[in-house]
């Protein structure tokens, strides 16, 4: 059997310039991978926002674009005069007509008005009726007037000829002091007023006598 002769020197530096040739381009190949892929994920930019930076302590807040609805005013409520919701006396009238007051039997004594006939009037300054409606009158009354005849009370603001706000219609109660007391409801009234009690009848004679009155809600 014949022994292959040797390679000549030149064959073996051949063969190892080809490997090492495959190997750098198998390398760059790789490098020319890499780079794409990198390249390719800084075009497409970090997967996840950045936070958004805090704001720093102590800066001004935006305001809301509505502003807060400011409080109502508060309503005005009249002070001084006669409070509408207590006791007030008829004597106590500012001013009148065709009245007279006299010594009253009613229970708390003190005196009543008398004689009121038609076209009589009582008038009373500065009636405090406050910011809270009245909506009822009550009145002591009494009255020996004859059978069948009767005469009517009107309240007037302001004015003797004002539209009434309310009124009653009296009759005969007995006597000069029996006294009832009479209720009847009014147009809801508040703030200060003049108030006017009018008499009528057509009996032509005195009808009544009237000792106090007050207001309610």
């Amino acid at each position: 059997m014949s022994i292959p002769a040797p390679a000549p020197p030149g064959v073996y530096h051949s063969r190892s310039r080809v490997t090492r040739r495959r190997a750098a381009l198998a390398a760059a190949g790789l490098a020319l991978l890499l780079l794409g892929y990198f390249l390719g994920r800084l075009q497409d930019g970090p997967s996840t926002p950045a936070p958004a930076a805090a704001a720093p302590a102590g800066s001004a807040q935006p305001s809301p674009s509505v502003a807060a609805p400011s409080p109502s005013p508060s309503e005005e409520v009249p002070v001084g005069g006669t409070d509408a919701y207590t006791t007030i006396q008829a004597e106590s009238a500012t001013n009148q007509q065709g009245t007279q007051a006299e010594d009253t039997e009613d229970e708390g004594g003190g005196q009543d008005v008398g004689w009121i006939n038609n076209g009589d009037w009582l008038r009373y300054d500065q009636v405090n009726f406050g910011a809270t409606p009245a909506t009822r009158f009550a009145v002591r009354v009494a009255s020996d007037v004859g059978d069948g005849v009767t005469g009517r009370v009107d309240l007037h603001l302001d004015s003797p000829a004002s539209t009434p706000i309310g009124g009653l219609t009296v009759g005969n109660m007995g006597g000069w002091q029996k006294w009832q007391t009479q209720t009847t409801m009014v147009t809801p009234t508040t703030g200060m007023h003049t108030l006017f009690l009018t008499f009528a009848s057509d009996s032509g004679t005195e009808f009544l006598n009237l000792n106090y009155f007050a207001f309610g809600h």
